[in-house]
Order: structure tokens, then C-alpha cells, then sequence
């Protein structure tokens, strides 16, 4: 966490609201740990069963978990380890494909401190896994793996890795038209003068995909922007989407089937405190809106993830320390992101409530995971909205 805020009352509100969020379940938790579990991320099944992977270090060292549940998320399974390695497994991520088979990508850091990006897969619900696959030979260390699934069932992977002998960070990327069983060459997708950080990608159909990352080119940081109409094959040239005085970073992005593009990240524009921004382009990125600010409050909003499942209906979570230590919040927009419902606390834990993720499924239900420290040590906790 960067800077802890202090009680403090909300400052504004968006003029446009649209009334209340969804309806969700009481929060529940999934680990029981000596150690910390954290960094969680989520998929949905075509059955609308989740699935949930996260890092942990009761071991000694990080490893990667995996739990899920075969009930829409009444009950769960128990935890299954899914590294067993002496080095650190961190930063899972996870996607699932049309016959339900899961993807995972994590970075595993070496003794040396350099870290590689690996690959596994699950073509029975979860119950066994294969054998892990290294995807870069970049040369140098990589970390923050993304990976999303096309409507063909192609795999697309991101991440940044260091560049041999230049010191500095790009955004590289790979695909998989063999569900994970083949790949091809990695591609380094930008080459700016600052550090490239923390990519997300976001795919609705077969052919269109939206990449966005934090890139220190303008020496502080901003947002910037890809794209590839052709599967991966080709992509446009980089695009810078942020102009700000301050640092834009950690963005997180979704895409309708229709082609509209949203992007979110959280900036320290406003003066002292983190807030959560948002853009969006309503032609499959050509042309994007300006900077549209979702928090108002006067302590830090961070770690925005957001999700859409319809052409209309988009949800933003974030952590925020408005009411005292950081906690879950959440907003809903009905159409495609031009308004916002009022802000909806989900989380009210004695502890911080940071990092969350969240997948829908085809009814529409949302699912959410988050990492909390209420319990005195980081647990991983989920909750289910309709």
C-alpha cells in the first residue's frame, strides 16, 4: 500500500447516477493459512462454476493455489497446490475456455532473481493439471502475466519483461491456437524509453483484441495503447491515452461485444490521494473520450478491476480507504460506461481489503475475490452478486 488515508466523507458524486448495484452474497473464505494468501485472480466455467488461483507462502516460499466450485459459488473445494518448486510461484492469472479447460500463466522468480513466465492447463474441471511451460526466452527477468481466451478458443498471453542490454521493460506477447499445447514466437509489442509495466488485455470476439499498459516514456507515468484486428497476427502502433501531470498506472481493461472499450487505472493527478479514472472508445479504439474521474474521496482508491458482460452493463471494484482501512467498493454502469451508479461498500472487515477480482458469468451473476487481512493474516475471501 502506498499511503494510508483517514476517515474522511465523500466530496462528491458523479451528476449522472443510476441508482443502486447488485445484490450480493455475505463475503466468505475460501483459505485458512498460517501464511499470506494473496493476489487472487478468477474465471468463470461455461457451467457458471468458478474457479479461483492465488499465491501463498505458508510453505516458506510463494506457490500458486487453486480452489473451485461446482455450485455457482455456495460451496467450495478444497485448496489444491499447484507449484512445487523451491522458487517463488507469484502473480497467477487465469482464464477458461469454451469447454470449460483452465489456463493459468504466473511468474517464477529463480534464486538468481531473475523470473520467467509459465504456462499450465486443466482439461478436467480442475482435478489435474500439466506440467508446467516456461513461455519467455527474453533474456531478461519478466513478471505480470495477463491471459485471455477468444471465441476460437485461442490463447493470447502478456506481460513485461526486461530487455537484454538495454535495462529497461517492454510489453511482450504470445499465442496459442493449440489450447496451450503449441505457441509462438514471443513479440515484443513496445519499445519506448521508459519502463513498460503491468499489461491487461481484453478480447469479445475472434479477431479484435485491446492491449493496455503503464509505460514511463513521458517520465512519469501514463496509460498506453494496442490493438490487434487480426487474432495477434498484426498490431496497430502504440498509443498514448493519458496526458496527466501525475503518474497513471495499473490499468485494467474490458470490451463488449459490441467493440466498446473500456479502460480504468488509478491516478494521483488530483493532488495527494490515488483515484480511479476511466475512458472509454465506442469504435473498437479509434477514438477515445476524455479522462472521466469515478472517486472522489480524500484518501486513497487503488487496484481497479472491472468487467463487463452485456453491451450495456460494465462493473468496476477498487480499494479504498474511505472509511477507515481499505475496503472493497464497487459501481455499475448500464451503458457501456458514459454513466455510473453511486459507490456500494462490500467489504467491512477489520482489516485492509485490497486486490480484488472479479469474473462474470453468462446470467450476469458477478464474481468476486479479494485479498483481506482481517483475520490478522492475508486470507483470500469471495463474494457473489446478481
Amino acid at each position: 500500500m502506498k499511503r494510508i488515508g483517514t476517515l474522511a466523507f465523500c466530496l462528491g458524486l458523479l451528476v449522472h447516477s443510476q441508482g443502486a448495484g447488485a445484490a450480493w452474497t455475505a463475503a466468505k473464505r475460501l483459505t485458512w493459512t498460517t501464511g499470506s494468501s494473496s493476489h487472487p485472480a478468477i474465471a468463470v466455467d461455461p457451467s457458471g462454476n468458478p474457479h479461483v488461483v492465488w499465491e501463498d507462502d505458508t510453505s516458506g516460499n510463494s506457490a500458486v493455489y487453486y480452489k473451485k466450485s461446482l455450485d455457482g459459488g455456495a460451496t467450495w473445494a478444497s485448496s489444491q497446490r499447484l507449484t512445487w518448486t523451491a522458487d517463488d510461484s507469484q502473480r497467477p492469472a487465469l482464464a477458461v475456455d469454451s469447454l470449460g479447460a483452465l489456463h493459468m500463466v504466473w511468474m517464477e522468480i529463480l534464486p538468481t532473481g531473475l523470473a520467467d513466465i509459465y504456462y499450465k492447463k486443466s482439461t478436467n474441471g480442475g482435478d489435474s493439471w500439466s506440467s508446467g511451460q516456461k513461455l519467455n526466452w527474453t533474456g531478461g527477468s519478466a513478471g505480470s502475466p495477463t491471459i485471455v481466451v477468444d471465441a476460437s478458443d485461442n490463447l493470447h498471453v502478456s506481460w513485461y519483461a526486461y530487455v537484454s542490454g538495454i535495462g529497461e521493460t517492454d510489453i511482450f506477447y504470445k499465442m496459442s491456437t493449440t489450447g496451450g499445447t503449441t505457441w509462438s514466437s514471443s513479440r515484443r509489442l513496445s519499445w519506448t524509453p521508459g519502463y513498460s509495466w503491468y499489461p491487461a488485455l481484453a478480447v469479445a470476439d475472434s479477431a479484435n483484441l485491446h492491449l493496455v499498459w503503464e509505460d514511463a516514456a513521458p517520465g512519469n507515468p501514463d496509460i498506453y495503447y494496442r490493438k490487434s484486428g487480426d487474432g495477434g497476427a498484426s498490431w496497430s502502433t502504440v498509443r498514448r491515452l493519458t496526458w496527466t501531470s501525475g503518474s497513471s498506472i495499473r490499468p485494467a481493461i474490458a470490451v463488449s461485444p459490441s467493440g466498446v472499450v473500456n479502460v480504468v487505472w488509478e491516478d494521483d493527478t488530483p493532488g495527494v490521494f490515488d483515484e480511479i479514472y476511466a475512458k472509454r472508445s465506442t469504435n473498437g479504439g479509434a477514438n477515445w473520450t476524455a479522462n472521466v474521474r469515478l472517486t472522489w474521496y480524500s484518501g486513497d482508491s487503488m487496484s481497479p478491476a472491472v468487467a463487463g458482460y452485456s453491451s450495456a452493463n460494465l462493473h468496476l471494484f477498487w480499494a479504498d480507504v474511505f472509511a477507515g482501512p481499505y475496503e472493497i467498493y464497487y459501481k455499475k454502469s448500464t451503458n457501456g460506461g458514459e454513466n455510473w451508479s453511486t459507490n456500494q461498500r462490500l467489504t467491512w472487515n477489520s482489516g485492509y481489503s485490497s486486490l480484488p477480482a472479479v469474473a462474470v458469468d453468462s446470467s450476469g451473476a458477478l464474481h468476486l475475490v479479494w485479498h483481506d487481512q482481517s483475520p490478522g493474516n492475508g486470507e483470500i475471501y469471495y463474494k457473489k452478486g446478481t
